[in-house]
């Protein structure tokens, strides 16, 4: 079996090497973590968490001090464009079981990830350069000149991860075609569940987060990010009905991103692994990707602890995740699809059997991992 004194180095103090820091160290392992940004960088934004995010946070014995931040969401709603009721879906009912879902800031999040990774983070500590030695352990070498060796190196640093990229585990990550737009409102209407009203390829999601603020994610099909995104969101999903309005009045900051995903043929190489959007980015139309990056963190961890060898234990964790991060794509690309249809043929559809088909992209999620 492997022992505590395995040098492992995580790349990224992101949510995905925050989460695997914790969940090594749960398994009696020493991880160094380390992150190329400051510590005073903040995570912006919010963050929606499904149930099964809640239950890798449970595993990772830090779904207790995520309860008193944001606020539990128990169903979501679906509009037409001009704000009439398509669909919805009961949270509470789908992941009975398995967890609550949860709308908070992305930086309290943070802040629990940080204090639950139990060691001290290597701040503006950029790795330039990682190389196999002998297939065996690889050798790390830093932006200051200094270089070490590790058993393992985790590369938790993102859809553009530049481990990814060294390693020649794969290329840069993959547009799909959607700008997506977050911002978090205060003093807006009052919402009381998650919210998307749907218009032609562009979609607005509104929740509640508590204390009277509101997380907002939109997408559009387009292929660049505007100079002015609060203009931009105004223009594009001005016309829309139900809260949108109301929202868009109170407005004041939006983050904007062109929106990739990762797909790669294999996730290790030697004694170099990837984890979270490293390994499987997606579009965050399920609002996965936090959910998938904690639950790899599981099983990492889980890998390690019952293995022989790290060769052994990263190919179990392959194994065992590759399924379920393809199942995520899929429906991805599915619901994405779905919005994309002419409202026309979408919006009866969705009048129909929608309640059934949004809770459909998430069934394969239910079972555990």
């Amino acid at each position: 079996m492997l022992g505590s004194t395995l040098r492992i180095l995580v790349v990224g103090a992101g949510i995905a090497g925050l989460a695997a820091a914790r969940a090594l160290r749960l398994a009696g392992f020493r991880p160094e973590v380390v992150d190329k940004l400051p510590a005073s960088t903040v995570a912006g934004a919010g963050i929606f968490l499904p149930g099964n995010a809640t239950r890798a946070l449970r595993e990772l014995d830090l779904d207790a001090p995520v309860r008193p931040c944001g606020e539990v969401v128990t169903r979501q709603r679906f509009l037409d464009a001009r704000g009439r009721e398509l669909c919805e879906v009961d949270l509470v009912e789908l992941w009975d079981g398995v967890g609550e879902c949860r709308a908070l800031p992305r930086a309290d999040l943070h802040r629990v990830m940080l204090s639950g990774a139990g060691g001290a983070v290597r701040h503006e500590t950029e790795v330039t350069r990682v190389e196999a030695v002998a297939g065996e352990t690889a050798k790390v070498e830093f932006g200051d000149g200094s270089s070490a060796e590790y058993d393992l190196v985790v590369g938790a640093d993102g859809r553009r991860s530049p481990v990814r990229l060294m390693t020649a585990l794969g290329s840069a990550a993959a547009p799909v075609g959607q700008v997506m737009y977050r911002s978090v409102v205060t003093g807006g209407p009052k919402v009381s569940e998650w919210t998307a009203v749907l218009g032609k390829r562009a979609a607005f999601v509104v929740m509640p987060m508590g204390a009277g603020r509101l997380f907002c994610y939109a997408d559009e099909a387009a292929t660049a990010a505007p100079p002015d995104p609060v203009a931009r969101v105004r223009e594009v999903f001005g016309g829309l009905g139900g809260p949108v309005p109301a929202v868009l009045d109170a407005i004041e900051k939006v983050q904007v991103a062109v929106t990739d995903e990762v797909e790669i043929g294999c996730w290790s190489q030697g004694p170099v692994v990837l984890v979270g959007d490293a390994a499987h980015a997606t579009a965050p139309t399920l609002a996965q990707g936090g959910a998938m990056a904690l639950e790899d963190a599981v099983v990492l961890a889980d890998s390690l602890r019952r293995a022989g060898s790290v060769t052994e234990a990263l190919s179990a964790y392959e194994r065992r995740r590759r399924p379920r991060t393809r199942w995520v794509l899929e429906r991805t690309r599915d619901r994405d699809r779905l919005r994309d249809m002419s409202p026309s043929l979408r919006d009866p559809l969705l009048r129909r059997r929608g309640g059934a088909i949004f809770a459909d992209h998430y069934r394969g999620l239910v079972a555990p991992y």
